[in-house]
């Protein structure tokens, strides 16, 4: 009985047991039929994707510990792309299949759009990337609304890049990115860094574009391969545009191993590849050393995000116990930030009774998420982001700068004064900006071409000395040239090379590419530009006429007149006749009967005769008193010195008089002169017209003057510089004539895209704005000792004698003479007092009877008034 009754009470403990078991899979399977499904493609087999994936999962565990309901807590589908955007295209339709709502993960626009073209019901189907890029790949009119990029725009990321290469100058850069297109051409990041870099005047210098490295079978050797051709290349500014965790892996590693993280190298790294410098190990970082990045910013001191991390690290190194670093990157954020979106936006969808679609929801959604505030605008994250500038450096990264579209480097905006970019340590572990290229001629000099048989060696000068077998090259171009190479933040190492042809052939030998470069006189033009390029001109030039002076007779009859300005005449006039004035006058006062005179014309025509007698000295007139004597003795002094300086000016002047030109160049038929080797041959031909039997080639400055004399030519042409030089050379007989040609001026000639065209420019622009080549030119200059022509002189002749050398003299002069005046006048007032006294009596008498006579006018007006109309006055 006993054991009947336990085996009824077992099998019933059984029955209940399988009807709840049963209960159980009933609800699961009528609940699973309900619960909300969200797809996911992710290279789980990377660091990032397997961020992506655990950040996913955080998602929709918190969001089931909030609703505490099995039914109302979302499945995640997750798929595995491998890395292979063919993969993620079949996982992509595989889940459209399964029907699921909405698809997250790294998925990029060609792909997406390509899903579009094969199943129109995708079009609804939200999918939401979470590439680190936002971009445009598919045309405008084809453009889905329901594909949301997870990331800000590229060319906001191109800026950033930009701005770092704008600020440290750098003209050329390479960049680096590892193509992932399988279906169709890449978004053209090349195009959008190029239009980013034409703002800060740089440009792209030969771009490496790798395949991905799956998919190739030898990677390491061929990232050998062409990093062995990049640094082959002049250009030492990398940037990594674009690239797989594994791929840039073995790029650093590998331009370590070939030396290009050395000194001189500079490496730039987008905020995709910044973004995993936090979960690399440290063999990697080591490898980067110098390396210069930007990460997005975003506020990781929030306690939402605390948690987080908190949370994040504990999963991750339960998951994956190997790993070292278990922070999360900005990729984990969003993919939290994705999958709450979506969820949120089903929830609200789901409550809604409007008509709206998920896509349109999703866009339409404000999420305070881990990463910051999420919001959109055309598909994308509509906040614009701040970046933080990073160099990598010891066993992690610091922070120098930060930078935004808006306002651009901090400190800049701030104008604090303070360059953090100045603080970055670069490849090789130097402080010093690196010039972002490397000169070919390393170990092999520039060879420089310099004109040999130029007609003006003041420029250029080649001397050799056979006791030393030694080559000097000498003159104002060299000295320039060598003052702004020292202006250059970097050695360069040339060798002057002489060369006898012509100005135009040795031009040309530097497009043929026998020559690297040419410093000399010569002339900047456009018909040279087209197969060289020229630096800055460092000295202005046009083309002017010289020629040959004679008198001009007419000045010539009055030149004495020239010695001293007008001006200088009329007061020397005033100074005599005052000087002798007060001279007379106190002599006359202390009775000189030779200064007396008994009419008025008589008094003047001695006065006018002791004036002349007096600068001649031969004044008979005996001069007594002794303030006389101080007043004359000045002026003797006065008189001495100015008629010295009269017999030197116009022996001057009628050396260097004021001349014509003595040809008519229009209307003449005469002989010119030019240099032999100059462009000026054919400029007189094919732009002014002459004819070539009329032209005379001359080898050297000597030679122009003695053709000038023996008949040889009329005229010569010379650019500026160089007619500036000969007219100080022969000063005293020539002149320039007619107007100026312009011309580009003297420059420095290069090759076509040298990058020294740059450099070199800078450099001039330096040495001239700081006076220096100023210097050289009248250092110059001054070496001739023919003559010495004042600006004036060079426009024409020589200026007269102003005031302003006899200023001093005439105001001692002039203060004795105003004493001496003062004194004769007190004496005279002495002298004659009493008659003064008496007139001044009269007339105080008759001051007193015009005021008796006022006073009594007054009186009888002031009783007119206050009369009554019937009141007579007596």
């Amino acid at each position: 009985m006993r054991l009947s009754t336990c085996l009824l009470l077992l099998l019933g403990a059984f029955i209940l047991e399988m009807c709840s078991v049963h209960a159980t899979h009933e609800k699961t399977r009528n609940c699973s039929k309900h619960q909300l499904k969200i797809g996911g493609v992710l290279e789980q087999s990377s660091r990032v994707g397997r961020e992506q994936k655990i950040a996913m999962e955080m998602a929709v565990h918190d969001l089931c510990k909030i609703v505490n309901d099995t039914c109302s807590c979302p499945i995640l589908q997750l798929k595995d792309s491998h890395g292979n955007p063919a993969r993620s295209y079949y996982e992509v339709m595989d889940l459209v299949k399964g029907q699921v709502p909405a698809i997250i993960g790294t998925i990029g626009p060609q792909e997406a759009y390509l899903v579009s073209e094969f199943d129109r019901a995708t079009k609804n189907i939200p999918i939401i990337s979470l590439t680190p890029t936002a971009t445009s790949a598919f045309p405008e009119s084809a453009a889905m609304k329901s594909f949301i990029q997870m990331s800000h725009d590229v060319k906001v990321h191109m800026q950033c890049i930009a701005a770092i290469v704008g600020h440290f100058g750098w003209r050329k850069v390479t960049p680096i990115y590892e193509d992932h297109s399988t279906f169709r051409s890449s978004p053209d990041l090349l195009t959008l860094l190029s239009d980013a870099l034409e703002v800060v005047d740089s440009t792209i210098a030969r771009p490496l574009i790798f395949p991905p490295l799956y998919s190739l079978s030898n990677p390491s050797s061929y990232i050998t391969k062409e990093f062995k051709k990049l640094k082959m290349k002049e250009n030492r500014v990398f940037i990594l545009l674009k690239s797989s965790p594994r791929s840039c892996v073995q790029f650093f590693k590998k331009a370590k191993e070939l030396g290009m993280m050395e000194k001189g190298y500079v490496w730039i790294i987008s905020d995709e590849v910044s973004s995993l410098l936090d979960s690399v190990d440290l063999s990697v970082i080591m490898s980067m050393q110098g390396v210069v990045g930007f990460k997005t910013n975003f506020a990781d001191t929030s306690e939402h995000f605390s948690k987080f991390k908190l949370q994040f690290r504990k999963r991750y190194r339960n998951k994956y116990p190997d790993e070292e670093y278990l922070n999360p990157s900005i990729y984990a954020l969003r993919a939290y930030d994705a999958t709450s979106l979506v969820v949120k936006a089903i929830q609200v969808l789901n409550v809604s009774s409007s008509s709206m679609n998920l896509p349109h929801v999703i866009t339409h959604t404000k999420l305070k998420g881990v990463s910051g505030s999420i919001s959109f605008k055309d598909g994308k994250l509509a906040q614009l982001p701040t970046f933080r500038i990073i160099n990598v450096i010891g066993r992690s990264y610091r922070d120098i700068e930060f930078w935004s579209p808006e306002f651009g480097f901090l400190n800049e905006k701030l104008g604090t004064g303070k360059d953090n970019l100045n603080l970055i340590c670069w490849p090789g572990g130097t402080q010093g900006i690196p010039i972002g290229r490397v000169q070919r001629n390393e170990g092999k000099p520039l060879r420089i071409g310099v004109p040999a048989r130029g007609a003006f060696k003041q420029f250029v000068n080649v001397s050799y000395d056979p006791s030393k077998n030694e080559t000097y090259v000498t003159g104002f171009s060299i000295n320039v040239f060598k003052a702004a190479v020292k202006k250059l933040n970097y050695s360069l190492s040339y060798v002057f090379i002489p060369y006898n042809g012509s100005y135009d052939d040795m031009v040309a030998e530097v497009h043929n590419k026998t020559l690297d470069a040419v410093v000399g006189d010569t002339e900047i033009m456009a018909d040279r530009y087209e197969y060289v390029e020229f630096s800055q001109p460092y000295m202005d030039s046009g083309l002017v006429i010289v020629v040959p002076l004679k008198p001009n007779p007419m000045k010539e009859r009055f030149i004495f007149f020239y010695a001293f300005t007008t001006k200088l005449w009329i007061i020397l006039l005033a100074m005599t006749i005052g000087t002798v004035s007060v001279v007379w006058l106190n002599e006359h006062v202390h009775g000189n009967k030779e200064f007396v005179a008994t009419s008025t014309f008589e008094y003047i025509s001695k006065m006018l005769w002791f004036a002349v007698a007096v600068l001649s000295f031969a004044h008979r007139e005996l001069i007594n008193n002794n303030l006389s004597r101080l007043v004359l003795a000045t002026w003797f002094c006065v008189n001495v010195i100015v008629a010295a300086c009269f017999t030197a000016t116009l022996s001057s002047i009628i050396t260097i008089s004021k001349f014509q030109p003595s040809l008519d160049l229009q209307r003449s038929n005469a002989f010119v002169g030019c240099n032999r080797n100059s462009f000026i041959i054919p400029y007189l031909m094919n732009v002014l017209n002459y004819k070539l039997e009329k032209i005379r080639q001359i080898n050297s400055i000597d030679e122009y003057d003695s053709a000038f004399k023996k008949g040889e030519i009329s005229a010569a042409f010379f650019v500026v510089p160089h007619a500036n030089v000969f007219l100080k050379n022969y000063c005293h007989g020539y002149e320039k004539f007619g107007h100026t040609h312009k011309l580009g001026g003297f420059g420095f000639v290069f090759r076509k895209g040298s990058p020294l065209v740059d450099d070199i420019s800078k450099a001039v622009l330096k040495v001239t704005q700081s006076g220096e080549v100023n210097t050289l030119e009248d250092n110059m200059l001054s070496s001739f000792s023919n003559c010495s022509r004042s600006a004036q002189d060079e426009s024409g002749g020589s200026a007269g004698l102003d005031l302003g050398i006899f200023a001093g003299l005439f105001m001692i002069s002039g203060s004795i003479s105003t004493f001496v005046f003062l004194t004769a006048l007190a004496r005279l007032v002495v002298n004659h007092w009493q008659p003064i006294q008496t007139n001044l009596n009269l007339f105080s008498r008759i001051r007193n009877l015009l005021r008796m006579l006022v006073h009594i006018r007054i009186v009888d007006l002031r009783l007119s008034i206050e009369l009554t109309p019937n009141q007579v006055v007596p």
